[in-house]
C-alpha cells in the first residue's frame, strides 16, 4: 500500500465504541498504513542503527473487552518482539500522531540503561531538539514538553527508571492531528525520518 498521509478517518477510529466495532474499523483502516510505515521505515532504520530492525505492527491481540485508545508500529532488531528492547514506534491516539525511541517496562536492562541516560544528561540536553517531548508511560498520552523542563526533571525520569518496576522512558514528538490531516505522505515521512534522525544517539547509548 502506498502510503498519502493520515485523514480524519484514521483518528476518528478512536471514537468508535465496542472492542470488535473499534478493532474492525481499525484493521481496515489504520492499519494498512501502519504495515506501509514499517516496510517503509525498517531499512533505514537499520542502517541507522546498524542493527536489522523489524517493524512489529500493534494486534491488541490481549485485548478482551476495553477497545485501544491508540495504536502503533515498533521497530526493534528482534523479529520475534519488542517489548523488551530499546525500539521505535510510530503510532496514533485521537488527538496526535506520535514518533517515539522507548524502553518500557518489559525491557531487562532499563535499570542500566537509566543509568547510562544519567551519566550522559549533559550530551543528552544539548542532543536532543527542545521542541521534542519525553515520557514515563507509553500507556497515557500526557507528555512532557522538553523546553519546559529542568534538567532535574529529566534526571528524575532517568533515576525512576532504574529505580521502579514499571517505569518506562520515551522520547519523541507529536504531531496534532489537524497538522497531520494536512501533510501529504512525503511530507509525514520527511517529519518523521528527520526525529529518527535525531533520536538515534538515545539508541546508540544503551
Amino acid at each position: 500500500m502506498k502510503f498519502n498521509g493520515f485523514t480524519e478517518k484514521d483518528f476518528d477510529v478512536f471514537t468508535i465504541d465496542g472492542l470488535d466495532d473499534r478493532m474492525e474499523a481499525l484493521i481496515k483502516t489504520v492499519r494498512p498504513k501502519l504495515e506501509a510505515l514499517g516496510e517503509h521505515f525498517a531499512p533505514s532504520l537499520s542502517s541507522m542503527t546498524g542493527d536489522e530492525m523489524f517493524p512489529h505492527v500493534a494486534k491488541h491481540a490481549r485485548r478482551s473487552v476495553n477497545p485501544p485508545d491508540d495504536t502503533w508500529v515498533a521497530y526493534a532488531n528482534n523479529k520475534r518482539g519488542y517489548k523488551k528492547h530499546p525500539h521505535f514506534q510510530i503510532g496514533l491516539w485521537e488527538t496526535h500522531v506520535f514518533v517515539w525511541f522507548a524502553m518500557i517496562y518489559e525491557a531487562p536492562n532499563k535499570e542500566e540503561y537509566g543509568c547510562k541516560l544519567e551519566k550522559n544528561i549533559d550530551r543528552i540536553l544539548e542532543i536532543i531538539p527542545k521542541n521534542f517531548v519525553w515520557s514515563g508511560d507509553h500507556t497515557k498520552p500526557g507528555v512532557h514538553i522538553f523546553s519546559e523542563m529542568k534538567k532535574e526533571d529529566l534526571l528524575s525520569l532517568f533515576e525512576r527508571l532504574q529505580t521502579v518496576k514499571k517505569a518506562e522512558i520515551l522520547c519523541g514528538i507529536q504531531i496534532p492531528r489537524d497538522q497531520a490531516v494536512k501533510l501529504s505522505g512525503d511530507e509525514t515521512f520527511e517529519i518523521i525520518s528527520d526525529a529518527f534522525v535525531k533520536l538515534i544517539p538515545l539508541y546508540k547509548l544503551q
